[in-house]
């Protein structure tokens, strides 16, 4: 089963109908179910039609620790793709009785409610984690707030899922073209003369090193800045303060052959195309077909651990 939490940190996932009569709960202004989920509707449409699995939910949601009074650790407003918050959330099963999906199967086309559930459960249960991250108590609860806009039915829902393939082939297309539209126009625009090797990556020298070469099975310890053609910088241990050290054949294919051009102590600037990044697909924050910009200073190399040996279970009688 995926992982609920993936979904409420990037575009979401919500669940069936479970409808429950409800009695007093503990906390103030909410009711609780026959299985054990405290819940408050701000604004319910029981005319709407009945959620089933497969359907789709269009809403918003937040996620508070109580315990901090009501402080947010999930907005959906930071992962929707137009701002508003509202995301797309295929329906599932309930991880367990009283779990924040029976809540989500409690409403309707145009609901509004808040739930509250163990941190424990939500996190080990409904998420499948081996343990509660930090910053989380056991024993503590979360309340969760959700905002339900539209429901697509599951046989809109395939249709839908069909024409929005159909509609991310045909952008991909587009975003391959432009790639190398947007890659010549960045050449000519800094004047670059130096030709891209065989695998298509720039190397620019930038300070010649002295030391030794790395090999693919090396660690190396660098130093670097990554940005796109644009010159935004999306990733740079500069920033951080610190270098950073891993094995080189660990790395995008750009990396791994960009730096075995390099010695320790040089510096270089390596113009890496898509292919040897990212890909068609693209990966946190770098969008597909993103040709790539890196300056990095190679400053020491070691080599990897030798890898323990395979542990043999003991035979049993």
């Amino acid at each position: 089963m995926k992982n609920i939490l993936t979904y409420f940190l990037s575009p979401l996932v919500v669940i069936s109908l479970l409808t429950s009569c409800g009695s007093k709960s503990t906390y103030e202004g909410f009711e609780v179910t026959d299985n054990g989920l405290n819940y408050k509707f701000f604004k319910k449409n029981d005319t709407a039609e009945k959620v089933e699995v497969g359907d789709v939910l269009y809403f918003s949601y937040q996620f508070f620790t109580m315990e901090k009074k009501d402080s947010m650790f999930i907005n959906s407003k930071e992962v929707s793709r137009d701002g508003t918050g509202f995301v797309n959330f295929p329906v599932s099963k309930p991880s367990y009785k009283g779990s924040i999906e029976e809540g989500q199967l409690m409403m309707h086309k145009g609901d509004s409610a808040a739930f509250i559930i163990s941190t424990d459960s939500f996190f080990l249960k409904t998420n499948q984690m081996k343990e509660i991250p930090k910053g989380f108590k056991p024993g503590t609860f979360i309340k969760a707030v959700f905002c339900v806009k539209d429901v697509i039915k599951k046989r809109q829902a395939d249709s839908l899922q069909k024409i929005q393939k159909a509609q991310m082939e045909k952008e991909l297309i587009k975003l391959k073209a432009q790639e190398a539209i947007e890659w010549k126009k960045y050449i000519d625009s800094l004047h670059i003369t130096q030709k891209p090797d065989s695998n298509g990556i720039i190397y620019i020298e930038i300070k010649k090193g002295t030391g030794a070469i790395p090999k693919p099975t090396d660690v190396v310890n660098v130093h670097y800045k990554g940005t796109f053609l644009n010159g935004r910088v999306f990733d740079s241990s500069y920033e951080r303060g610190q270098p950073v050290e891993f094995p080189l054949n660990g790395v995008i294919p750009g990396w791994t052959i960009g730096l075995q051009k390099m010695k320790v102590g040089g510096k270089a600037k390596l113009l890496i195309p898509s292919k040897l990044g990212y890909g068609e697909y693209g990966n946190q924050g770098i969008p597909p077909y993103a040709p790539l910009v890196f300056e990095i200073e190679l400053l020491n190399i070691s080599k990897a651990p030798a890898q323990l040996p395979e542990t043999v279970n003991p035979k049993t009688k």
